[in-house]
């Protein structure tokens, strides 16, 4: 039986460590793992000479070092949609503190403490229409990014008898699909902000998405909109936001990523990263990136990887082994393989290629034991980055 060393980083939700059984040694103290756990802490997958694979148990990873693990056959997952309900839940529920007040309505009502009860009645009655808001039904609702979270968000706001707008650049048929069709699907990101009285933002991290949301989109909104960031701090700029709140183009802005600079301000409300922390959220996540690390290191298999393609396969009965080839997506990768392989006098039962472009990924199933000496013969083609054997029989 294979046995594989995990480092957990952070505190990880027992029911996913306890998906873990006792062929995987996992400890936070692991020195040089094979997979590693992790949700907000940063990993330099470079400091792990025997690492084969990072979970993120929640959907961005921009915490980890993905262009590097590409280039050293390293597998980075994340888990999409385990945390959606509970970061929607969360958007909804602050767009409802902004518009109705709430928040500084219960600062005055707090400011009341010791008061006799007439007074607190009287002060009620004469200072409560200081904090008449309005309702999110008529509101128009743009939707950046309508992945899982912005999915939801979006479909939320239809129940919610909001007027809403969604774009996505690059927008994944699985999650179109489960649109409402009352939602307007926009042709640019710039006909749906032109049409957003609140405007949210759900889209991941990255060097295209770094400063996304600048001083020229929020130029385009409706005066008075109300900006809302539960997605990741540096995609708005906040010299931009703090621009347009002084000058009215902003009503508010609501942010899950207090700084130095949006902490005190009388239009920001900024709650501390709390957009995934519901026990839900955070037990789903860790049971999906530990599933997804044991089927990774057990089988090969790969599901929801931000890096690689997806890669299903269930080995059958008569396997021996399962050969692993990860490879630069270049031409003739798979008869080179197979070539190598079927040369050497071993029967190849499966061979299942898949592809994003970047990477090639083969599971070459064998029907006996693969040799050292073709193991390195194949490595050493400059198209290969990295291979694995996983044995199945003894």
């Amino acid at each position: 039986m294979h046995s594989y060393r995990i480092k957990v980083l952070n505190k990880i939700a027992p029911e996913g460590l306890a998906l873990f059984d006792g062929s995987f040694q996992v400890s936070a103290e692991e020195p040089d793992p094979q997979g590693i756990l992790v949700r907000s802490a940063q990993v330099d997958t470079t400091a792990f000479p025997s690492l084969l694979a990072v979970a993120r148990a929640g959907a961005g990873v921009n915490n980890i070092t993905v262009a590097r693990a590409t280039e050293q056959g390293i597998c980075v997952f994340n888990t999409p949609g385990a945390n959606a309900n509970a970061v929607a839940e969360l958007v909804f529920v602050m767009l409802g503190i902004e518009a109705r007040n709430i928040h500084r309505s219960l600062a005055f009502s707090q400011g009341l403490a010791g008061c006799p009860d007439r007074e607190i009645a009287s002060r009620i009655e004469e200072s409560k229409a200081a904090f008449k808001g309005f309702e999110l039904a008529g509101k128009s609702l743009g939707v950046l990014g309508l992945g899982k979270i912005g999915l939801r968000v979006a479909n939320g706001g239809i129940t919610r008898r909001m007027r809403v707008f969604g774009f996505d650049p690059f927008p994944a048929l699985e999650n179109i699909h489960h649109l409402s069709p009352e939602v307007t699907l926009c042709r640019s990101l710039f006909e749906m902000v032109g049409r957003s009285e609140v405007l949210t933002v759900h889209t991941p991290l990255s060097d295209k998405t770094r400063g996304l949301v600048n001083g020229e989109l929020i130029g385009r909104l409706p005066a008075g909109a109300i900006l809302v960031n539960y997605a990741r701090g540096p995609i708005v700029d906040e010299q931009a936001v703090l621009a347009a709140l002084a000058s009215g183009r902003l009503a508010a802005y609501i942010t899950d990523f207090p700084t130095a600079a949006t902490l005190g301000h009388p239009r920001i409300i900024a709650t501390p990263h709390l957009g995934a922390s519901t026990e839900e959220s955070e037990e789903q996540c860790a049971c999906m990136a530990v599933r997804e690390l044991r089927g990774y290191l057990e089988y090969g298999t790969i599901t929801h990887s931000v890096n690689f393609p997806t890669a299903e396969s269930v080995p059958a009965a008569n396997v021996h082994s399962r050969f692993i080839m990860i490879n630069r997506d270049i031409p003739d990768m798979i008869g080179f393989a197979s070539h190598a392989i079927g040369g050497s006098g071993i029967n190849i039962a499966s061979y299942l290629n898949e592809s994003n472009g970047v990477i090639g990924y083969n599971l070459i199933d064998l029907e006996s034991a693969i040799p050292p000496e073709l193991v390195a013969r194949i490595e050493a083609h400059p198209g290969v980055i990295r291979t694995r054997v996983v044995t199945f029989q003894p």
